[in-house]
């Protein structure tokens, strides 16, 4: 067994906290962990995200053991900056050693973050870079481009070898969000193309939503109904691909990126969702959590970029990229 699958079995069975949109958690008891007790924020884009209920999941875990008080807060939706802003403002106020972020707005964001950082707080981001990278301690994350990257080639080698033409359709995330372009960008890359190819029959933001993939993929079909491949931002969108594909009749490759519990049970094994790359976001607070609670008690300072992994998933291996199979995606997924 590798030591990411120990990590990811202990971690799924971290017991999720009930919590609104902004909520407070108070982890650990007496003795618990080394050293005086910390207290940490984490600071996620939606609570509902079953990627953010798993972080949440994992940062209450790694409290616990580790003598920190916890404060949690989320926005409304993937692109709420104000909300995150509120809640730096009220952490670093509170007294937080450190906070973690998943940034709603890459820009956006930097001042509170910098304003933040200026009080002594030490600010983590946590999935998603801020624009600079610079303007956090450090970066904890998933490497987003090759995400993309990995979904791009085992397209490429399955349309290749099948022979072909691709019509693409690109189900993107939204502006001012830096791992929607990352991921965009890896999965061009892999595919071997640049935005502009004419391969690529068009692209919209969905926000990472079901509704708004399906309205998308709706839209992208009535300018072309041969789309036959579709990037999606994530699994949700990419589901939400799937109902509009359905309905119209038509079939068409699916790749996505996240590699929760229900994409994988329900996109990979049925087919409606074709590869995935798989991401840890129980290792992003884990780490996150420790690091600053090891700072706060005299320990280094985290510091510049921590890969916390990503696996392709698909049970179509493709001659030349790197896979595993919904199987392995099972023992290791979230949510």
């Amino acid at each position: 067994m590798t030591r990411r699958m120990r990590v990811g079995r202990r971690l799924l069975a971290a017991v999720a906290a009930a919590g609104l949109v902004a909520g407070v958690a108070a982890c650990g008891g007496d003795g618990a962990g080394e050293g005086k007790r910390v207290t940490v924020g984490l600071i996620t884009k939606r609570d509902t995200n079953p990627f953010f209920v798993k972080m949440k999941e994992a940062a209450q875990e790694a409290a616990k053991a580790n003598n920190v008080e916890l404060l949690t807060a989320a926005g409304k939706t993937d692109t709420d900056n104000q909300s995150q802003v509120t809640a730096i403002e009220n952490m670093t106020t509170r007294g937080a050693k450190g906070i973690l972020i998943t940034p709603a707005d890459s820009k956006a964001i930097v001042p509170a973050v910098r304003k933040s950082r200026a009080a002594g707080v030490i600010v983590i981001a946590l999935d998603t870079p801020t624009e600079p990278q610079s303007a956090v301690d450090a970066l904890f994350a998933t490497d987003n481009r090759k995400a993309g990257l990995l979904i791009g080639q085992w397209a490429k080698h399955k349309f290749d070898t099948e022979k072909k033409t691709p019509r693409i359709a690109m189900l993107d995330l939204a502006p001012g969000i830096s791992v929607g372009q990352l991921r965009h960008d890896g999965f061009l890359e892999g595919f071997g193309i640049e935005d502009g190819d004419p391969q690529i029959i068009g692209a919209v933001n969905t926000e990472g939503d079901t509704a708004k993939g399906q309205t998308g993929m709706e839209q992208l079909l009535q300018k072309d109904p041969r789309t036959n491949l579709v990037y999606s931002i994530n699994e949700p969108s990419g589901f939400g691909a799937a109902t509009a594909l359905r309905q119209a009749g038509k079939n068409a490759t699916i790749v996505s990126v996240d590699g929760g519990c229900e994409a994988i049970r329900n996109g990979v094994k049925n087919g409606l969702i074709d590869a995935t790359s798989q991401q840890y976001p129980q290792n992003m607070a884990k780490l996150g959590v420790e690091a600053v609670a090891e700072a706060a008690r005299g320990g280094p300072k985290p510091s510049g970029y921590e890969d916390t992994g990503v696996t392709l998933i698909t049970d179509e291996p493709q001659d030349g990229v790197d896979s595993k199979d919904s199987a392995d995606g099972t023992e290791n997924c979230w949510g």
